[in-house]
């Protein structure tokens, strides 16, 4: 099966979709238990939800699902919010903090390295290839990192998620004037809620190629599910009249981030 789908563009703005992907090889979806047949914890259509909206930006897209193993975690399995409850490289759970696997059917140590030479490897030398053509090409990269979850989770967090979660590993990742572009622009549609390194500071992604000093600067987008969805559960049917609304500070957002590149790119030494 595809690992990625990669689509080159000439932007210095690059995003990055590690849990649209629903693929799961049939020698593990064997494995799963109903429940993680579900497939819940998928960041549904958020593909869809950015498409066009910066034509001239590079996308890559993971089309393994997280449950194969999860492109947006350390692959030496480092916890990303230590003494906080979350998944790892291969969960064990959903996000409910419920089992996925059928009993002993749970992927081991060999596995989980064979997975992650299979599926983890290739995504990501394709995104850091990327990232160097793209910051070759202008002398800076954006990485904007895609992604979405279900408002209300109580195993992983309280109360109800904003709709907007900036990460930026508390401002290490990217400069002050892309974290800027993002926060701001999320102003730009009636009534979204905004947070800034909440709850969700930016992932493995985020944290591993965020290098300002070098040039390359990345940032997350968690975005509540209520905002695209008709219903947070089963089917997780896409809701066209609330996509639209949503598109709308996205595209504030992300041709913010393109300008602010390019005047970057356009400085002298």
């Amino acid at each position: 099966m595809a690992v990625f789908e990669l689509r080159q563009g000439t932007s210095p703005v690059i995003l990055a979709f590690p849990h649209t992907g629903t693929a799961v090889p049939e020698r593990v979806y064997d494995r799963l238990n109903d429940n993680g047949r579900l497939l819940a914890d998928t960041d549904w259509h958020i593909h869809r939800l950015y498409e066009g909206l910066l034509p001239r930006a590079t996308t890559i897209r993971a089309l393994f699902h997280r449950y194969v193993i999860d492109a947006n975690r350390d692959p030496e399995g480092i916890s990303l919010y230590p003494g906080q409850n979350t998944t790892g490289l291969v969960p064990e759970t959903d996000f409910d903090g419920l089992a996925i696997w059928r009993e002993g059917e749970a992927p081991d140590a060999a596995e989980i390295a064979a997975r992650r030479a299979a599926f983890h490897a290739p995504y990501h030398a394709a995104l850091a290839a990327e990232v160097e053509r793209v910051r070759d090409l202008h002398g800076i990269a954006v990485l904007y990192d895609c992604h979405s979850i279900r408002g209300r989770i109580p195993f992983l967090f309280e109360g109800i998620l904003p709709d907007f979660n900036i990460g930026t590993n508390d401002g290490t990742s990217c400069d002050a004037a892309f974290e800027a572009a993002a926060y701001e622009g999320a102003c730009d549609g009636d009534g979204y809620t905004r947070v800034l390194n909440g709850r969700f500071k930016g992932g493995w992604t985020t944290r591993h190629y965020g290098r300002p000093d070098r040039g390359v600067h990345a940032l997350q987008m968690e975005l509540a599910q209520s905002t695209h969805l008709a219903r947070e559960a089963p089917p997780f049917a896409y809701d066209e009249a609330k996509a639209e609304r949503l598109r709308v500070p996205l595209r504030t957002i992300l041709t913010t981030l393109e300008t602010r590149a390019l005047a970057l790119s356009r400085r002298p030494d």
